[in-house]
This record gives C-alpha cells, sequence and structure tokens, in this order.
C-alpha cells in the first residue's frame, strides 16, 4: 500500500442469497482525493460503500484503510478506526429532539472528557465552516433542506476525521444548493485535508467535485478515471449515464 493511500480495496467480492453483487473488484482512494462510486440501481455502489464502514463483515485482506486490513481489527482498533471516520448520511440523521448545537455536540460529549465550554467552542466553529454560525440554537426542523445537510456535516466533520464518507449527500436538493453543497465539500478537503468516499448519482456534483471516478455495472468496476476521461469514455453504460448531465460544465482547477 503506497504511503498516500488511504484506501485500497483488493479483489472484493459479495454475495446476497445467492445472488454476486460484487465480483472482484478493486481500486485504491488517495489522501486528499474526493472520490465518488457510481453506477446504476442494483450496481453494487452502496455494497462497497457499507463494506468500507464495516457494516457488513469483510473478508480478510480485502479492504486496507489506514494502512489496516479492515477485518483483522481487535475491540480497540475498532474504536480508533471509527473515532477516524466521518459519516454524512443522505437524510441528515439529525435528533429532532435537540438543538443543532446539541446535534453537532454529540460525538464530543460521548468520546472526549472536554470540558463543556470547549465543547461549544468547537461545535461553534465547525458550524462557522459549513456557513451555519447563526443555527446552533435552532432545532432541525426549523432548517431548509440546504441548511440540514449542512448542520449534518458539521456533525461529521466534529472530531477532525482524515476520512469522510458521504452517503447521497446532495439528494433532495435544488440546483443552487447542491452547488453550495459541493462547493463546501471541496473547501472543506482543501482546508482540512480530508479525503472524501461519495456515493451519489447527481451528474453535476460528480463533475463538480470529483478527482476520481470508480463506475460500476452489476458488481463489476466498468471504468476507474478523472471526469474527463469519464466524459470521453465511449463505454456504453458510462457514456449514457454521463449523457444525462451534457448542461454541467468541467471546472478548471479544484
Amino acid at each position: 500500500m503506497a504511503s498516500n493511500t488511504m484506501i485500497e480495496v483488493k479483489s472484493l467480492s459479495a454475495s446476497f442469497d445467492d445472488r454476486q453483487v460484487l465480483k472482484n473488484v478493486s481500486f485504491t482512494i488517495n489522501e486528499r482525493e474526493i472520490a465518488v462510486i457510481l453506477g446504476g440501481s442494483g450496481s453494487g455502489k452502496s455494497t462497497i460503500f457499507r463494506h468500507m464502514l464495516r457494516l457488513y463483515d469483510v473478508p480478510y485482506n480485502t479492504i486496507r484503510i489506514f494502512d489496516k486490513d479492515i477485518a483483522d481489527l481487535n475491540e480497540s482498533e475498532q474504536l480508533v478506526f471509527f473515532m477516524k471516520l466521518g459519516v454524512f448520511y443522505q437524510n441528515g440523521a439529525l435528533l429532532n429532539s435537540l438543538t443543532v448545537g446539541e446535534n453537532v455536540a454529540l460525538a464530543l460529549e460521548q468520546h472526549t472528557s472536554l470540558p463543556p465550554d470547549i465543547i461549544e467552542n468547537i461545535v461553534r466553529t465547525k458550524l462557522e465552516l459549513v456557513n451555519l454560525g447563526d443555527a446552533y440554537q435552532l432545532f432541525p426542523s426549523q432548517l431548509s433542506g440546504g441548511m440540514l445537510k449542512r448542520a449534518a456535516l458539521a456533525r461529521a466533520i466534529i472530531m477532525d476525521p482524515p476520512l469522510l464518507f458521504c452517503d447521497e449527500p446532495g439528494a433532495g436538493l435544488d440546483p443552487v444548493s447542491l452547488a453550495s453543497l459541493d462547493q463546501l465539500i471541496l473547501n472543506l478537503r482543501n482546508l482540512l485535508g480530508i479525503t472524501v468516499v461519495m456515493v451519489t448519482h447527481e451528474v453535476s456534483s460528480i463533475l463538480r467535485i470529483a478527482d476520481k471516478i470508480i463506475f460500476l455495472d452489476d458488481g463489476v468496476i466498468t471504468f476507474k478515471g478523472t471526469p474527463q476521461d469519464a466524459l470521453k469514455s465511449d463505454i456504453p453504460v458510462v457514456k449514457d449515464f454521463f449523457s444525462k448531465g451534457t448542461g454541467a460544465t468541467l471546472p478548471t482547477d479544484h
């Protein structure tokens, strides 16, 4: 595993109810990259995502993260592993009975012995980073869809994780809010140096922020490369997918 490799997936296969969902999947994701795993419904992208988060049993010697075989972690190593991951869920998964500040503070309260005033300062700093500085005392029900996403993002990065997983982060957002969220993720990657792994189907979003695309079709990787290469690809499923995003333009630099 190269020194700048954050994630290495090697010959990963998975079956459920006698159906093979992943077939010998291999790829790497480097530090500070924004990598997008995509494909049609049933392609296997969510299955890969869940394996990397250890939500499914992982075969030995198939996934290395932080240069460790994640199937071979003992209990204390598992705790350290999960503390280094941020997860940004599609629906935000905020607790409606808590304020935004309380939601974002949860991990710090559960996993550190920091005093309340320090926790509040950290939470307020993270909310400022996602342009939610005025939302500390608000409840999730008082937030717009875009604000909910940003609050969930603040919670995902509250422990300063080097690795952030995003599950359909732009789902349900209008184009302007989606573009704003994409820019925020880019800014956080550049500012905090985090590596981002994202599952999404939003073509405009992929073209704006992806460094690397991993395209799955029926459990097999059919394409690995940059958005620029994906747009030029002659692979039918890749070509068809990106034809939906002909109105989007590639940024010159990110």
